[in-house]
């Protein structure tokens, strides 16, 4: 019996690292179609925050204004998801949320990655695809449109 290669996973966990983020998962170095960076996540995300914000302060105010910041942001992502691609700090940053088995990304991916982003902890444990926690749980990667 010849003795497998160093370079081949022997058990799961023992996976080789990828060159680049979604090489596992087929997707390309650069360009259209590659992972969102973080650059990209973070500009998007200050973007949904800021919209959600607007609403939140000059329309209700008061200590109350941070919960209705949350739930206004929220359901952008929730409604936006599914409809355009991604919220639209994703799209103004030129990215998109798909499902990994590809197809519609449906509703309950983005209500499941929602409700993850908003307790943060699975936003900040990412894997070397640079998914996070919220899109690994949803079956979603976010790439560059």
């Amino acid at each position: 019996m010849s003795k497998p290669s160093s370079s081949q996973p022997q058990k799961f966990g023992d996976l080789a690292p990828s060159e680049w983020p979604g090489e596992r998962l087929g997707l390309p170095e650069t360009g259209p179609r590659s992972v969102g960076r973080l650059g990209r996540r973070i500009g998007a995300i200050v973007i949904d925050w800021a919209l959600a914000a607007i609403p939140a302060y000059l329309l209700i105010g008061g200590p109350q204004a941070s919960w209705w910041q949350l739930a206004i942001f929220a359901g952008m992502q929730i409604v936006f998801i599914p409809t355009i691609g991604g919220s639209l700090g994703h799209r103004i940053m030129g990215m998109r949320v798909l499902p990994i088995a590809g197809g519609w990304v449906g509703p309950w991916r983005p209500i499941v990655r929602t409700l993850l982003l908003c307790i943060v902890i699975p936003v900040a444990v990412w894997d070397s695809d640079q998914r996070g926690f919220h899109d690994k749980i949803a079956g979603t990667v976010l790439i560059r449109s």
